[in-house]
């Protein structure tokens, strides 16, 4: 599929860290209850670290203790890209930037969470960056 943004990966890996890249372009994971916004209530705006679109918003952030910030729904359903992911001897629902084609985390759903949606989409925090709000 086509992106909006479309970089050669030598220039992902020019713009973004090691970890960034291995994550975002190589569909890497961050290790659990390591990343920055993982325990996060701040109020704000998720973006995607590598082109900056608006994925999830602070207030359907929740606490899950799975070890990565988890979300019940994104900011527009067209923010995010669904892929079937057939990795690790598993079939899950890997998440995607619909603008820049960048790996976020997974989605499960019926995991029985209280929340309107019963679904976690359990994203990397090196995959976002946190825009702070008064609210």
């Amino acid at each position: 599929m086509p992106y909006e943004i479309d970089k050669p990966e030598d220039q992902w890996r020019a713009e973004l860290t090691p970890q960034e890249y291995h994550v975002l372009r190589e569909a890497g994971t961050e290790r659990a209850f390591t990343g920055e916004y993982t325990d996060t209530k701040t109020a704000g705006v998720y973006s995607c670290r590598a082109c900056g679109a608006e994925l999830f918003r602070s207030e359907t952030k929740f606490e899950s203790h799975c070890g990565w910030p988890s979300f019940y729904d994104p900011a527009d359903s067209s923010a995010v890209e669904l892929i079937e992911d057939r990795s690790h001897g598993m079939v899950r629902t890997e998440v995607r930037c619909a603008r820049c084609g960048s790996h976020l985390g997974h989605v499960f759903a019926g995991e029985g969470y209280p929340t309107p949606t019963d679904q976690r989409y359990c994203i990397n925090s090196i995959s976002l960056r946190l825009e702070p709000r008064d609210d």
